[in-house]
């Protein structure tokens, strides 16, 4: 798709022009005032942050004409109920995952990550130029929303385990908490998969009520303490490997948005989803460092552990994609666009930063 054609039609906030987003156009303009509504804590200050981002550039772009104010998860609706609150205009707009909402539609599951799937940089380009974004709005409108990219931790981290894996016959009745489609791939495996909040999941593996727990990476890890119960770290998060969180829209507040602070709203976005990968890049180095000071033991998912999970997820998607004609609409140019990408990273990317990371400088 061509870039010009891709702006105008989903605007993604790239290449907007400094005239678009002068201080003149905001100097006569209305003084807007919304409710963000987030699903996540403020402890998760590099998630949480994302919207912070959002609202104190918009701010400052707009010379305080459109100000959003950010609520974390709980203090305004549930953290797993955002959707529905910015559907239904409970909250102007909202900052979540939206592999959250699966329940509702498999197909969401493309606006966050799916086993298997892209990376960061990938998912990116995806959005931005690969017809993402169309897709997923199509898929958004049915829902009265409006989505734009809003950060990424980029490749998570596969969890904690008490005990070493050393086959795939070590899965087989590991009670683990692993939510949404990575946890119905792992059952797939032979796994009780649990659903658990962030702060049930120590008290958790402390009783023995669990095996196994996946959070997000070294520096989110390190702060709710899994290290002191479950030395085992495992990588990598085959379910989550670019996984993007987003800012949800109520469709008629962003209609009645001026052009101009629709503009700022875009820039606003994508300078969040930048800056979230950026953090996380140079946040968990150093966290993965202090936790293997502490004992932590790193390993690699046995092969015959990513080769029948890479299989089962492929089967599943098959299987909703025979089903489900909202998954199958967007699945089918996901899964031409991604072999397409993973040709060109293992020829340059690839093969260069795995010369950087083995070459022993």
């Amino acid at each position: 798709m061509q870039r010009r054609t891709f702006l105008q039609a989903a605007g993604a906030g790239l290449g907007l022009t400094a005239a678009a987003l002068s201080s003149r156009a905001f100097a006569d303009g209305p003084a807007i005032k919304w409710r963000l509504a987030s699903s996540f804590p403020k402890s998760l200050d590099t998630i949480f942050g994302a919207a912070e981002v959002l609202s104190q550039r918009l701010h400052q772009i707009t010379d305080g004409k459109f100000q959003i104010k950010v609520s974390a998860g709980g203090e305004l609706v549930p953290g797993l109920q955002v959707l529905d609150a910015v559907q239904n205009a409970t909250v102007e707009c909202g900052h979540s995952a939206s592999y959250y909402y699966v329940g509702k539609n498999m197909a969401f599951a493309f606006d966050t990550t799916i086993p298997f799937g892209m990376n960061a940089r990938q998912q990116n380009a995806w959005m931005y130029f690969g017809g993402g974004m169309q897709l997923l709005r199509e898929l958004f409108k049915q829902y009265n929303i409006v989505q734009f990219p809003g950060g990424n931790t980029g490749v998570q981290m596969g969890g904690w385990f008490r005990k070493e894996i050393k086959s795939l016959a070590d899965i087989k009745g590991l009670k683990m908490r692993i939510p949404g489609i990575g946890g119905q791939i792992m059952a797939r495996l032979g796994a009780v998969p649990q659903t658990l909040a962030g702060t049930d999941i120590y008290p958790a593996l402390e009783r023995g009520a669990l095996d196994a727990a996946e959070w997000v990476g070294p520096y989110d890890d390190e702060k709710l303490g899994f290290h002191k119960i479950a030395k085992h770290y495992y990588y990598p998060g085959w379910w989550e490997g670019g996984p993007q969180l987003s800012f949800f829209v109520n469709q008629g507040k962003w209609n009645g948005l001026p052009d101009a602070y629709k503009a700022a709203f875009e820039c606003a976005c994508a300078e969040a989803n930048m800056n979230m990968l950026a953090e996380y890049d140079y946040k968990n180095p150093q966290a993965i460092l202090r936790l293997v000071k502490q004992g932590v033991k790193l390993h690699a998912f046995p092969k015959d552990v990513m080769e029948a999970a890479q299989k089962a997820a492929q089967t599943m998607f098959e299987e909703e994609a025979g089903k489900n004609p909202a998954f199958a609409r967007i699945y089918a140019p996901w899964k031409q666009y991604l072999a397409a990408s993973n040709q060109w990273f293992k020829v340059a990317e690839a093969s260069f930063s795995n010369f950087q990371y083995y070459s022993g400088r």
